[in-house]
């Protein structure tokens, strides 16, 4: 999910408009560690928080991004940071990226799963501000969504700065006393830009790509995957920001009231075996909603 999450800041910033959006009014340059963990706090609450929880954060979102607005040097034109095909754009190589990344790590999913995967999506692509209706909610719909896009992306001089940039980040003031194990994101950003499509990283041209880059890609995201979920959960979220850990506490709680075993953590809920026996319901009753 981290090798991902770069991997789609790498696709989105081939959207010239988009990308002069972000690098007009983001602070990633600055505190690109800041800009991850918020990324990855919208995730966790979309994905294991209350619909209270998720739905207050897409307010947040959505009220923050209604103040914005920025210039497209090439055009002359306004544009704000909440236009629709903008945050479409966004949201679909987001949920590409998570989609490729951890299947190629070696999640087993079914056509049909990943299907149910972007459908899902839609919902989270309405906390921004997207009409669902609008989102693509299949792997056919989004492929050709891409297709549709591709002749508008292109490797712009800041899309370029900002994938080279990512590819070895700058060390924010308050995580100098980590900074010796920034050799560590080494490997993140290089499998970001190699997982990205053949077409983005000939745009790109950034690192090269010996014959069998590939094959050696994909194994190293089946280790890396496997070396994170082999750290015990208490450990792993301590990257992640006091709001972050409090989400996940809520959301285990929530899971225990509802029948779960999270004896195996998150990860375990995978295994039929320790999920809640499915409730009845009667003819014409609402489907409990997933927690």
């Amino acid at each position: 999910m981290w090798v991902a999450g770069v991997r789609a800041l790498m696709l989105q910033a081939l959207h010239p408009v988009a990308m002069q959006g972000v690098w007009q009014l983001s602070d990633f340059l600055d505190d690109p560690t800041g800009r991850l963990l918020r990324t990855a706090d919208f995730v966790a609450a979309t994905t294991y928080g209350s619909p209270e929880e998720a739905a207050e954060l897409g307010r947040r979102v959505r009220a923050v991004h209604s103040r914005l607005r920025f210039t497209d040097p090439a055009t002359g034109r306004r544009h704000r940071v909440d236009q629709a095909d903008l945050l479409l754009w966004v949201h679909c190589a987001e949920v590409v990226s998570y989609l490729e990344v951890v299947t190629r790590a070696g999640v087993r999913l079914t056509a049909a799963e990943a299907d149910a995967y972007l459908a899902e999506q839609t919902r989270t692509a309405a906390y921004v501000g997207l009409d669902p209706r609008e989102v693509p909610a299949s792997l056919a719909q989004m492929r050709s969504y891409l297709a549709r896009t591709r002749p508008l992306l292109r490797a712009t001089p800041e899309a370029a700065a900002t994938v080279r940039f990512l590819l070895w980040p700058a060390v924010p003031t308050r995580l100098r006393h980590i900074a010796w194990l920034k050799p560590l994101w080494a490997p993140v950003g290089a499998l970001s830009y190699h997982t990205l499509p053949a077409w983005a990283r000939r745009a790109y041209g950034v690192l090269p790509e010996p014959p069998g880059t590939q094959t050696a890609v994909t194994a190293a995201l089946g280790a890396m995957r496997a070396g994170l979920n082999a750290v015990p959960d208490p450990l792993y979220v301590r990257v992640f920001g006091e709001v972050t850990r409090e989400r996940d506490r809520r959301a285990r709680r929530r899971l225990a009231a509802a029948g779960y075993d999270l004896g195996a953590g998150f990860r375990g809920l995978n295994d039929p075996a320790r999920r809640p026996a499915p409730r009845r319901v009667s003819p014409g009753a609402a489907a409990p909603v997933a927690v």
